[in-house]
Parts: structure tokens; sequence; C-alpha cells
């Protein structure tokens, strides 16, 4: 009877693996995350080289998952030795004082099949807003992409101060853009 039991509650819990949360974790290979901000009007992009993408989703309940995401700013690059110089400054990003940005949320919603929305935390500079993400989720076996935009205010995480402030030359919107590969693992 004792081996009975053992055995029907091992059935039970892989007949029950399908509607748990699945743990990701970022697959560096083939995942970007991008950003454009406007300069005089023209998108001017560039990436961030170095993130970790964390996420707990059951698509059938969102509403118990979480996302987490690190980014080495420092790791920005606009492609331009001269640029990415001035954005290690402290009018803009400072690395030297925020090495990080992250980005948390414990809430995702489902917009409509295969596509959700995680609203959270971005923490950036020194600030923090609350953002929301909405992305799309393709999953299959035990490797997952996920990808979307989303639009930030830079003024509020003291992205371009001083002469920067302005928005006449660069725009007050900064389009991130992601597509991250995901392994299920712990």
């Amino acid at each position: 009877m004792k081996n009975f039991v053992c055995t029907a509650a091992l059935l039970a819990c892989a007949a029950l693996q399908p509607a748990c949360a699945a743990d990701w974790k970022l697959e560096a290979t083939g995942s970007r995350l991008d950003f454009i901000a406007s300069f005089e009007g023209v998108p001017a992009p560039g990436v961030f080289k170095e993130f970790d993408v964390r996420l707990s989703l059951n698509p059938e309940k969102p509403a118990e998952g979480r996302l987490d995401v690190s980014i080495r700013v420092a790791s920005a690059d606009m492609a331009s030795a001269d640029i990415n110089k001035a954005i290690a400054g402290a009018e803009w990003f400072d690395f030297g004082k925020h090495p990080q940005a992250e980005f948390r949320a414990m809430e995702i919603r489902a917009a409509q099949p295969g596509r959700y929305v995680a609203r959270g935390t971005l923490a950036l500079k020194g600030m923090k807003q609350v953002v929301e993400v909405p992305f799309a989720w393709n999953a299959v076996g035990d490797s997952a992409t996920m990808e979307g935009q989303f639009v930030v205010k830079r003024a509020p995480f003291g992205i371009g101060t001083g002469e920067w402030l302005a928005t006449d030359v660069i725009g007050p919107d900064v389009t991130v853009k992601f597509r991250v590969r995901l392994r299920k693992g712990a």
C-alpha cells in the first residue's frame, strides 16, 4: 500500500508539472537588449551587451510569475567611441556611481494568447519608476523566446541632465527593445 501511495503521489506531481511555474534563465547567445534614443529627430541606437534575465512563468497563471532583469550599464555601446565616453559621464548614465540597472516585476498578466505584460520597478541611475513591459512568449520544451519593446522617459531617471535636459536635440523618449532566449533551469 505504501508503494502505491508513493507511486500515485509521483504520478500526480508529474501530471501537475505543466501547470506549475517554470524557472527560466538567460541564454546569452542570441539574446539582445537594445535602446533607441533620438538625436535631432534621427534614431540613435545602442545596445547593452551585458545583462541577465530570470523569469518564473506559468502561462496558465501568469499572476504568480516574476521577472528579474539586471543590466550592467557600463556595457552600453552606441557604436561611437566619443558617444560611449559621453554616456559614461554624470550627465548621462554615470557608470561610476550607478553601474547597474534593474527591473523587478512581481506582477505579470496575460494580454492575449502568448502575450503578457510585466509591471514592476525600473531602477536606473539611483531613480525608480513603475514601468510596464509587454512581451511575447514562445516556449518549446526547455527553451523559450521572450521579446518586446516599451518606451521610457529619460528625464525621470536623470538621463541627460544639464544642457541635455531639454528635449529639442535629444528626444524625451527612449525605446527599449529586447529579444531574449531563455533556457529552463533552476
